[in-house]
């Protein structure tokens, strides 16, 4: 079993987009003590991660064996070298003498499952659809990347495998059936800055790490190359824009959201309704192109309210300037300005701290002052933006509302929700320094 999985791995190697059917049993792995199953790899507590294994336990974690699963009363990482696509993934949790409870992330802290609960003897397997990628824009012969930044390069995102993270109370992990995705799996490719990258470390989080658990499994793979500091010029200058069209099909979406770091640039020609429309234009133009289909969003508000309680315009002319290329180019908008300016003040300059990172020096490795953060969010804030976007979505791109998970409520921007209704274990990752942007 173990040769004809080391076999896999070397045709794994030069597997790719282009060539997904490669793949064509699906790798299981089962977790913990008790017989050996055909068909699955064992995964116990010795069993480490090494890019010369490829699969095992990661990151610096551990977990303990148990009959029939495998937990741990830390978080813990699973990791599988693959690469770049689409996956389907099965997680198989529970225990038959006691209760589980686990919450699921890939990559960075990305949410796919934010609780699934079993109670004792009782086994539940999730399924969830995701996107992993490199560096490398295929067909220039290797010789063109992604220009990352010095903080991105050792980011999960980025690098050759796919990692889950197992968190909560009780994670009772059983099984785990990892499978390339549908070929017409519909990627949603998201461009934007801090305010929706998957940020690596608590308590900075965004929109675009939330979403994925909206959507249908084995419909949807979201697929976020947002960044902390980028402008929409920044974006397609540093060939992020180009990967995600080296990768994009027919009837594959592109979200846009920029504006809070283009609103700082300056120069002759600079500006919302000048270089900000034209990028735009062209990021509309070449997604049009590949045939996908291109949605403009406008930038969320800063957390700055006036003395009547109101939130202040922050970010000058830039969400006008989308609302006019989206009716100009006839294409979807959703905008998340004016929404998240409505939730703010249901919230109020008070309740809506909790949306945003604040904390004191000591909180975080690193940290030696308080800081008060009123552009990133915390788990918190970043769930109920991701929420806007659904209604977003429901309101104005219809054909992919159909795609949102059935029983997901109708959110109100007017009635947010509460962090005390809200579940979130913490990652281990922590924040030493604030993403980059403002």
């Amino acid at each position: 079993m173990l040769l004809r999985f080391c076999l896999l791995l070397v045709s794994l190697n030069s597997f790719c987009v282009e060539s997904q059917s490669v793949l064509k049993a699906p790798l299981k792995f089962r977790f913990g003590t008790g017989k050996e199953q055909a068909g699955y790899l064992t995964v116990n507590a010795n069993t480490r991660y090494t890019p010369e294994k490829g699969y095992g336990i990661d990151r610096n974690t551990g977990i303990i064996d148990a009959a029939g699963f495998a937990t741990s009363d830390k978080p813990f990482y699973f990791s599988v070298k693959l690469p770049e696509g689409n996956y389907d993934v099965k997680v198989t949790v529970g225990d038959k003498k006691g209760a589980s409870d686990a919450a699921i992330r890939a990559e960075c802290r990305r949410m796919m499952v934010n609780r699934i609960q079993t109670k004792a003897g009782e086994s539940k397997t999730v399924h969830f659809t995701l996107h992993i990628r490199d560096s490398i824009i295929r067909g220039t012969n290797g010789s063109s990347k992604v220009r990352l930044k010095q903080r991105e390069i050792n980011y999960l995102h980025w690098d050759d495998k796919l990692t889950l993270e197992f968190n909560g109370e009780a994670p009772k992990v059983s099984a785990i059936e990892i499978l390339p995705a549908a070929k017409d799996v519909i990627t949603v490719f998201l461009a934007g800055n801090s305010t929706e990258v998957d940020q690596a470390e608590e308590p900075y989080t965004a929109w675009g790490q939330m979403i994925p658990a909206f959507f249908v499994p084995g419909k949807i793979a979201v697929a976020n190359y947002a960044e902390s500091g980028e402008s929409l010029s920044s974006f397609i200058s540093a060939r992020r824009f180009e990967k995600q069209l080296s990768l994009m099909k027919a009837g594959d979406y592109a979200f846009v959201q920029f504006g809070h770091n283009d609103m700082k640039q300056k120069g002759p020609g600079i500006g919302a309704f000048t270089s900000y429309k034209r990028d735009l234009k062209y990021f509309i133009a070449e997604v049009k192109k590949k045939g996908g289909i291109p949605v403009l969003v406008t930038s969320m508000n800063r957390r700055s309210f006036d003395s009547t309680g109101k939130i202040n315009h922050t970010l000058g002319d830039y969400p006008e300037a989308v609302r006019q290329t989206a009716k100009e180019e006839g294409v979807a908008l959703i905008d998340l300005n004016a929404m998240s300016k409505v939730a703010y003040e249901a919230w109020g300059p008070v309740e809506s701290i909790k949306a945003f990172v604040y904390f004191s020096a000591g909180d975080y490795p690193g940290a030696t002052k308080d800081v008060k953060d009123d552009t990133h969010f915390s788990p918190f804030g970043a769930y109920e933006i991701a929420k806007l976007m659904v209604t977003g979505i429901r309101q104005n791109v219809p054909a992919l509302a159909k795609l949102i998970k059935p029983g997901t409520p109708q959110f109100n921007p007017a009635k947010p929700g509460t962090l005390e209704a809200f579940y979130w274990p913490r990652s281990p990752s922590l924040a030493s320094i604030k993403p980059d942007g403002n």
